[in-house]
């Protein structure tokens, strides 16, 4: 049994504590709202007046907070558990943070020879009630695995992401291309229904094409993953498409924001003399040109 320190008793902390006293192990929780403590006590937990008095004893000390700045306070700030965590204790910061904080939470921490897994979540809050979310960890290998039984309380897969600071660099990148997604999701559907199509219909053919599919489990692992950019579509004939697309969107009076930042980038392939190479060039496009400013700048 550990004795973790549970630190965020939100709408997804308060299930993955509840999850990680279920698994039988001794979880002191501490959160500004008085009736999350309640609910933490209900479930089994005990509470702790401060960061400090929660983590006075633990072997794991858990935060899931909303900001970094927020993380930063509750371990290194006045009260803050680093005044009462002895060396070699393990932390593990579930938050979604920048990488450049937790990069130096983690710098502070070491100071004091306590240890640090970034391990940020994916799914949602049903998943956390369930106990499946997905955890991106980050760390040294053997501290990720010293706790995974405390992690696998709270998700069904925890992904080993490659080091300190890389769950927390790749929670960004799935954040961003949901949040991003969820956009085009919404113009896309707001301007099939004002061309008279049925939503379901809509959802039902799109989820059956790389649209719904997602391009990174369809177009991307058989070609520019390969490095293979013969055409199975070509970029032009991908920018011919959208440009219909934009055309209706304006007959119809339905603004499209992604739309027109797509067209651009699709006329710089064109451009580019990448208009015969198939449309997933794009990121190879991308990746040349962030190679060569990374170059012009060392």
């Amino acid at each position: 049994m550990a004795h973790v320190a549970f630190i965020g008793l939100g709408t997804m902390g308060i299930a993955m504590a509840r999850n990680i006293i279920e698994g039988g192990h001794r979880v002191v929780g501490y959160d500004t709202n008085p009736h999350a403590v309640a609910i933490h006590t209900a479930n089994g937990g005990i509470a702790a007046p401060s960061p400090a008095v929660a983590a006075n004893g633990a072997g794991i000390v858990i935060t899931m907070l909303p900001v970094g700045d927020v993380v930063t306070s509750v371990l290194l700030g006045d009260s803050g558990a680093m005044e009462t965590l002895e060396p070699g204790t393990l932390v593990i910061d579930m938050s979604t943070i920048n990488p450049s904080e937790t990069d130096a939470i983690r710098y502070a921490l070491s100071s004091k020879d306590i240890r640090m897994i970034d391990a940020p979540v994916g799914r949602t809050s049903r998943h956390a009630i369930t106990g499946e979310l997905l955890i991106m960890a980050g760390g040294e290998s053997k501290d990720i695995e010293e706790a995974r039984p405390v992690l696998e309380c709270m998700g069904d897969s925890v992904v080993n992401c490659g080091g300190p600071g890389m769950g927390t660099r790749i929670k960004i990148m799935n954040n961003l291309m949901s949040t991003v997604l969820n956009v085009l999701t919404a113009e896309v559907l707001t301007l099939a229904e004002a061309t008279g199509l049925d939503r379901n219909l809509t959802v039902d053919v799109l989820n059956g094409t790389t649209a719904g599919q997602g391009h990174l489990s369809t177009t991307y692992p058989g070609k520019v993953l390969k490095n293979d950019l013969s055409p199975d579509f070509m970029i032009d004939l991908a920018r011919k498409d959208l440009a219909i697309a934009i055309e209706v969107s304006k007959e119809l009076g339905v603004p499209l924001a992604l739309a027109g930042k797509a067209e651009a980038m699709y006329a710089e392939a064109h451009n580019s003399n990448r208009g015969t190479q198939d449309w997933t060039a794009l990121y190879a496009m991308l990746r040349d040109k962030h190679l060569s400013h990374r170059q012009h700048n060392t």
